[in-house]
Order: C-alpha cells, then structure tokens, then sequence
C-alpha cells in the first residue's frame, strides 16, 4: 500500500507574525517557517501505519511550492517517510488549485489513500481534502480522531460538533487529521543528517499538465489584537448595561 501525505510550509505560529507595508501578505524576512502541524499529524499516522504493518506500505510526502519547501520536505524523510516530491510552483495557491495538483499527482503515483492534514494552520481554509476527494471520486472521511483498516477498508472516527462519527469507508480514499489523532514524533539531528543525503523527487507543473486558474484574490490584510480590558461591574444590572452599551459587535 502507499500513503501520499501532502505537506505545506507554513510560518512558525510560535513567532510574531508582522504584515507588509502593502497589507498584501505577511513579511517574511526573518519568519521561520515549519511544516503544517496538521500534516505533520498525518505524516507520523502513516509512519505508524507502516510500523504496525511491518511490510508492503511506502509513505510519500509531497510538497508544493518553491525550493524553500526541500526543507519540510527532509524533515518528512525525518520523521520516517521513504521518499519526497516537489511540485516546483512560484504562484500563490488557493484549495481549489492545490486540490487539483494533488489530484494529478495522485494519479501519477496511484497511492491507496491519501492522509492529509484537515487544514493550514496559515489560512485554516479547511478544504483541499474535500476538493480532492471530489475531484478524484474518492470516498472520503475528514477530521479523523482514530483510524482502523479492516477488511473492506478504514473505519474513522472523526470528530464533529456534535461528538464523535464513526464511518466506514473503502480505500482508496482521502483522509484528513484532527489534533487528537497522535503526537508528531521530533525528527532528531542523526535522522536529519540522514535525510540530507536522500533525494527529493522534482517536477513542474507543465510536467503534470496542470495550469494555475486562481479562484482566490487576496485583497487586503491586517493584524488584530487580542487585548482585553478587563473591569469589575457592581452587579448585573450594571453588567447588562455595559454588555448592551459599550461592547463592539465585529
């Protein structure tokens, strides 16, 4: 069986995120950048698939974007995947135009599941792994808490807001990663030595016959605060009114 685990290079959330002079889109000058902890969720669950199996199972992860991705890409190789790819691309990406790279990818490299993390922690739009599902006619189960093969496929429990689902889907399918599914092992020093010396698989967009049609325009971006004035009412009445009066509704 082979695991395509798509990765994104995200900024480092533990960082100050500052945006540019043209409210464009975020400085990056400095910003460290790690890969997607939704992915890296999904990439240590494929790793384990494969751990339990013993045998018979090779986990791909794919990555695309400009050479600055090799280095998520090697941490992959890191953490215990057996091979990388690159999909070269310059252009900015929306779901919809990722979904349809990974749609081709998926076909070039024929894998039975597909296990990806649910969102980007960068824009948490939170809707590749439906796009791709739909573009491959694939089943699919999002935000999986528990995974389970058996015989006919892969039993997910996800979680929703009203608990948790438990569904039964056949393979080959898309699956995406909820926080709670496992704890991304560290890729150590040796392991990242290693992972130098591995070769990262490249190919262009022309080589997959995909075309860039954007369905997202960003417009404008600003930052916000999430500084609170705290103050002590009286009593309820006077709470009442403050809440009727004073607070902003965004």
């Amino acid at each position: 069986m082979k695991i395509l685990v798509p990765t994104k290079r995200v900024p480092d959330t533990e960082q100050r995120i500052r945006i540019r002079g043209d409210g464009r889109g975020i400085d990056a000058a400095e910003l460290p950048f790690v890969m997607n902890p939704f992915d890296a969720i999904a990439l240590e669950e494929a790793v384990r698939i494969r751990e339990r199996q013993q045998a018979g199972v090779e986990v791909l992860a794919v990555g695309i974007g400009r050479a600055e991705y090799e280095q998520e890409l090697r941490t992959a190789l890191a953490m215990g995947a057996e091979r990388a790819l690159l999909v070269e691309c310059d252009m900015p990406l929306d779901p919809w135009n990722v979904a349809r790279i990974l749609q081709a990818v998926v076909e070039r490299e024929r894998p039975q599941l597909v296990l990806m993390g649910k969102q980007a922690v960068d824009d948490d739009a939170n809707q590749t792994g439906q796009f791709l599902a739909a573009l491959l006619d694939w089943p699919q189960a999002m935000f999986a808490s528990k995974l389970e093969f058996t015989e006919s496929g892969v039993r997910v429990a996800r979680e929703t807001d009203a608990g948790i689902e438990v569904v039964s889907i056949s393979l080959p399918a898309v699956i995406s990663t909820d926080l709670r599914l496992n704890e991304p092992r560290y890729a150590s020093l040796p392991s990242m030595l290693r992972a130098r010396k591995k070769p990262i698989d490249r190919i262009a967009l022309d080589a997959i016959g995909i075309t860039i049609q954007p369905r997202v325009e960003l417009l404008h971006m600003e930052s916000t605060t999430s500084r609170r004035n705290c103050m002590r009412v009286g009593d309820v009445d006077e709470l009442l009114s403050r809440l009727r009066n004073e607070t902003k509704v965004l």
